[in-house]
């Protein structure tokens, strides 16, 4: 019993992490970017290590919280909005089930379904009424799985992936001297970069060196706007 119960809470966590894949990587590419420029800002005009840390360390905290709460809100948002028109469209289908019929007709139609098509669909459809508003879900109201996803378990991985982001070119900080840990944090910080660009292809299906050469250009930008403006003020 103790093995089926470990068994289902590794596959819902699986399952959340695969649903959340998106939020995952952009908060780590968010992560990085912003306290990459702010740790490196901060060391420019700094003379010890600890000064980088205390800085890097609250900017990594307060952008994981930031991220988390955005993630969760805008899931929030989207499910609330997907669950609405839900129930918009069910009251319709009940108040005139002939004129929604008439509408996926129509539809079916100008997808380039014959008469005969058209008329199987519509008598299944009519068979079972859930097909019906699971029809319009689909070719209407354009929702997919947005009606059932958990902004809690969206909101957590946001926060984890962040942190772990944020986190990364600070860490160096508060183990080594100033000197060296510029190096250390650059060149995890790099590594995280060109592995995340590869991630947000594979991802989006687009050529991995384009996607790998934005974000470490991204970070780069990021980082030098955070010396200068750490010289100027320093």
């Amino acid at each position: 019993m103790a093995d089926v119960s470990a068994d289902s809470v590794m596959h819902t966590i699986w399952n959340s992490l695969n649903n959340s894949i998106g939020e995952v990587i952009f908060g780590m590419e968010d992560g990085v970017v912003s306290i990459f420029g702010l740790v490196f800002g901060v060391a420019a005009s700094s003379n010890n290590s600890a000064t980088v840390l205390l800085a890097g360390a609250t900017g990594a905290a307060a952008a994981s919280v930031s991220m988390m709460a955005g993630a969760y809100l805008d899931v929030t948002s989207k499910k609330a909005k997907a669950q609405a028109a839900i129930a918009h469209e069910k009251q319709e289908i009940q108040n005139d089930r002939k004129s929604e019929e008439q509408e996926i007709r129509g539809r079916l139609k100008a997808a380039g379904f014959n008469e005969q098509e058209t008329k199987n669909i519509l008598q299944a459809l009519e068979t079972t009424p859930h097909t019906m508003i699971k029809f319009e879900k689909a070719f209407e109201l354009h929702i997919g799985k947005e009606a059932q996803e958990n902004p809690i378990a969206h909101a957590f991985w946001m926060f984890i992936a962040d942190a772990i982001a944020s986190f990364t070119p600070v860490l160096p900080f508060a183990f080594l001297a100033l000197a060296p840990a510029r190096i250390v944090s650059l060149i995890l910080a790099a590594i995280l970069l060109i592995l995340l660009g590869m991630g947000r292809g594979l991802v989006s299906h687009r050529n991995l060196l384009l996607t790998t050469v934005e974000t470490v250009g991204i970070a780069t930008a990021a980082a030098l706007a955070g010396v200068f403006i750490g010289k100027l003020l320093g």
